[in-house]
């Protein structure tokens, strides 16, 4: 597979790793999404959201046409399971974030879903690493990541933020290689 010679994000229709796919949100999406949001125990450490479905599908319909980001609904053998989202290219770095697993996933999820979002961005986009944040109280994710080979580079009265250069990121592919064995196929219809 070529890699592009610009870091850009790029919305995909679907992409699709070992057991679990990704699908490009859509306005169709709002209330599986606001259920997650607007979860106590699983948004606890995100950025608050209005109840509003009205709202949700405002922001949705707005994502669709805007070029620097890429939000998804993860599934798992047609079942919606969470989400995920790409944003905040700088160069070859990009964050990512909005990542909601609800109860009914798998026990894989997680470390399929993160290799899922590093193979798309660097195999797929062109990105040489990861920057993003993380609630300092949210020890478990920060665990996650700082495992994964996350370096943590400065922290806020809120956030610890975080680098992960293209380095780690192929330690961790290969790490845990029987997660996403054969790394992602996209589709774009």
């Amino acid at each position: 597979m070529s890699v592009p010679s610009s870091n850009k994000l790029r919305k995909a229709a679907r992409v699709v790793g070992k057991t679990l796919s990704f699908r490009n949100a859509g306005v169709e999406d709002a209330a599986f999404i606001l259920s997650l949001r607007t979860d106590s125990e699983k948004s606890r450490y995100l950025s608050a959201v209005s109840a509003d479905i009205a709202e949700q599908q405002t922001w949705l319909a707005r994502y669709a046409s805007l070029d620097d980001q890429a939000y998804f609904i993860i599934e798992y053998q047609g079942d919606t399971i969470g989400t995920v989202r790409l944003y905040d290219p700088q160069g070859a770095s990009f964050c990512w974030g909005s990542w909601i697993l609800n109860n009914n996933r798998p026990s894989h999820a997680a470390i399929e879903s993160a290799l899922m979002v590093y193979a798309y961005a660097v195999d797929c986009l062109g990105f040489q690493g990861s920057h993003f944040d993380v609630r300092r109280g949210n020890e478990r994710v920060w665990q996650f990541h700082e495992r994964f080979g996350a370096r943590r580079v400065t922290e806020t009265e809120l956030d610890y933020l975080y680098n992960l250069e293209i380095e780690a990121i192929r330690v961790a592919q290969s790490r845990y290689r029987r997660f996403l064995p054969n790394g992602v196929v996209v589709s774009n219809v």
